[in-house]
């Protein structure tokens, strides 16, 4: 089944690519979830302006991505989530919650599907969280996870 992409797909590809999948994969994940659409002569002429849309959402380059990458390992990171006795989470921190963490300490806005979380956060603490900024580069930064009063 040929599709493309609408979103990114981590080991299959970039908005507008044109890839062949498996027909199950493509009917029953990709097309309902809206990761992609069917590949047809007019829908390749709309591949241009999805190419487009995510240039503009991107990060423009190499530099602009080690730029943001320095702004946020410089950063101190702190989220507060709901949590009972021993430090034991009530349900797991998400990436839309780092996202909105980071922009609180004064980092940049992030694309939460970037966000790289090392496990299912369910306890206070600190970790390590990965974003993945461009192909070349990954950014670390430390998050530190407290219970909310």
């Amino acid at each position: 089944m040929k599709i493309i992409l609408t979103h990114e797909v981590s080991g299959l590809g970039t908005p507008g690519d044109i890839v062949e999948v498996k027909d199950g994969f493509g009917r029953n994940y990709l097309l309902p979830q809206g990761f992609a659409i069917l590949w047809t002569k007019g829908a390749e002429k709309q591949v241009e302006s999805i190419k487009r849309a995510r240039g503009a959402r991107e990060v423009r380059d190499l530099g602009h991505a080690n730029e943001i990458k320095s702004q946020l390992e410089g950063l101190k990171v702190t989220l507060s989530a709901r949590a009972g006795q021993g430090g034991r989470l009530f349900g797991s921190v998400t990436a839309n919650e780092v996202a909105e963490a980071v922009k609180t300490a004064g980092g940049p806005a992030l694309d939460k599907r970037k966000i790289e979380l090392p496990a299912a956060i369910k306890s206070t603490g600190g970790y390590t969280v990965q974003i993945k900024l461009h192909p070349d580069v990954t950014a670390k930064f430390n998050l530190n996870v407290v219970a909310s009063k």
